[in-house]
């Protein structure tokens, strides 16, 4: 399932992190790639600095936290630190599926999220395209929504062809591993959350939400 988020940053936020990384080193992107990855990719990841890359996390992870469709979304039981990548014209990163564990082993990647920092007429191409049972699903948002997406699927990033492609990344555990599991429990939180605000006390929604605790204590990894 691919879901996009809509403003999960606001403007004052992205400026100050277009600021923050307007100074910053930049190292060839492959130096965090797996063995596979490596041989496809072709993008720059801000230097390891762990002043910078606290306060980058500080604005990113306080609105993270703070979203209920992120939330309904995902399930996160655990969150990576964000990498801040950007491609210019020329770069791109081929086909691949993101490492299943990382962290030095902490935690298992079930979910990938791309944060789009910039607009999408200020590059061309640098559209996300996710292999899906559908087809493949181009993404390229406005600056500070994002989308997430099932990390083992095959996903790419096509060449920019002019302007700058800046973007942050994360990955999650989250506390349901399968996907169609997520996508299930999202849908029916989308409807439990419809029915708590429309008709509190009806018999609907007390079932819905007694449907949805239930499924998520049965399906649950602690």
């Amino acid at each position: 399932m691919l879901i996009e988020i809509p403003e999960l940053l606001n403007p004052a936020q992205i400026d100050k992190i277009r600021e923050i990384l307007e100074g910053a080193e930049f190292v060839d992107g492959r130096l965090t790639a797996g063995m596979a990855a490596q041989r496809v990719k072709a993008n720059e990841e801000l230097a390891q600095d762990p002043q910078i890359q606290q306060r980058l996390n500080r604005i990113v992870m306080a609105s993270v936290g703070q979203n209920a469709r992120f939330r309904s979304a995902v399930l996160p039981h655990r969150l990576a630190d964000f990498i801040f990548a950007r491609y210019q014209p020329g770069m791109r990163y081929g086909d691949h599926v993101d490492d299943p564990i990382m962290g030095g082993g902490k935690f298992r990647t079930d979910v990938s999220m791309t944060l789009f920092l910039n607009e999408p007429d200020s590059y061309e191409g640098g559209e996300l395209v996710i292999r899906t049972p559908f087809g493949d699903q181009q993404v390229k948002l406005a600056a500070g929504s994002a989308v997430v997406y099932p990390s083992r699927s095959v996903h790419h990033v096509a060449e920019v062809t002019r302007g700058e492609r800046l973007v942050a990344l994360t990955w999650i555990q989250s506390f349901v591993r399968e996907p169609d599991r997520r996508e299930l429990l999202f849908e029916l939180d989308q409807a439990r959350e419809h029915l708590l605000r429309t008709e509190p006390d009806s018999e609907h929604a007390k079932r819905v939400d007694r449907s949805y605790a239930n499924l998520l204590r049965m399906w649950a990894e602690l």
